[in-house]
């Protein structure tokens, strides 16, 4: 599943093709792409074309698209999309043929670059798109990354902001840490406590940091806490900076391009390669209906786990 930094990209490239622009047909191919939206496929159409987009924002793995409304007010409502296991949004150029795995396309007209197609593709079909009320932020501080608006989309409003955010609390992370007895990497993967982490980034983290991860999260020290967080902080722009993690097809930015974070992995997806740090292999074993790769030897197990 995209992670923090492959929608960061995913937004970054959209942010200037769909920023202005206005929305001037809408085709949905596959309502399963609407999952999240209150209505049907006609409804989304109805409620999108002649719109204005204002921007590209992102919390975590969610993006939106916030829309001028009709009379002029303030944003209050907005395009949000998560990609779940496999979306992808393309730009493409008007008349552009049909994506394999196509499920809505946005024609728009931007006052600068002219006619774009924006398509949202999807193999597996868990990712979605849906039109939905802008809310006010609980702290007043802007809704993620693109906006400087305080308001987020009442689906994305449950969700923690991501360790990259300005407006993200030290304070508020290590308290939720020090609450938690579940292990560690259970907690990095819950989006309630931080967005954007996801199995490989938590991997990462954890193996930069040297903590296992049947780590119970309240045994962390203030100390190791802190580590923890500036490793996040440190994977994830790294990984922002070169474009994303691509193992396949699945992952592409909206250029078709993939990441190429995959090379620079130190755990994740490296069973029985040596640890760069001290040589021993790295083990995978199985986690919540997925896996955890880590060394042994640096990351040392808790005790009774």
């Amino acid at each position: 599943m995209p992670e923090l930094p492959e929608v960061e990209v995913v937004r970054a490239g959209l942010e200037p093709a769909v920023s202005h622009a206005t929305v001037v047909a809408v085709t949905v191919h596959d309502e399963r792409a609407l999952t999240r939206h209150d209505g049907g496929g006609a409804d989304f159409e109805t409620a999108l074309t002649g719109r204005v987009v204002e921007g590209a924002a992102r919390r975590g793995k969610f993006l939106w698209l916030p829309l001028a409304p009709r009379d002029g007010a303030a944003p209050d409502e907005a395009v949000v999309g998560h990609l779940g296991m496999s979306g992808q949004l393309l730009l493409r150029a008007p008349g552009a043929p049909a994506e394999r795995h196509e499920r809505v396309r946005l024609d728009i007209q931007h006052p600068s670059h002219g006619e774009l197609a924006v398509v949202f593709a999807d193999q597996r079909t868990f990712g979605s798109l849906a039109v939905d009320r802008l809310i006010p932020t609980e702290d007043a501080a802007p809704g993620g990354r693109g906006t400087h608006a305080a308001s987020v989309p009442s689906q994305v409003a449950h969700i923690a902001r991501d360790p990259l955010d300005p407006a993200f609390s030290e304070r508020g992370f290590r308290a939720a840490l020090a609450r938690k007895d579940s292990a560690i990497k259970r907690v990095l993967l819950d989006q309630t406590v931080a967005s954007g982490i996801g199995n490989i980034y938590a991997d990462e983290a954890l193996w930069a940091s040297r903590i296992h991860p049947q780590t119970t999260a309240r045994m962390l020290s203030a100390r190791a806490a802190g580590r923890l967080l500036a490793e996040i902080r440190a994977v994830l722009e790294k990984a922002l900076a070169e474009g994303g993690t691509s193992f396949d097809a699945q992952y592409v930015n909206v250029n078709g391009q993939a990441g190429y974070f995959a090379h620079s992995l130190n755990a994740y997806g490296r069973t029985g390669a040596p640890c760069p740090r001290c040589g021993r292999p790295i083990v995978r074993v199985s986690f919540m209906n997925r896996s955890s790769h880590f060394c042994p030897h640096c990351q040392k197990a808790p005790r009774g786990a």
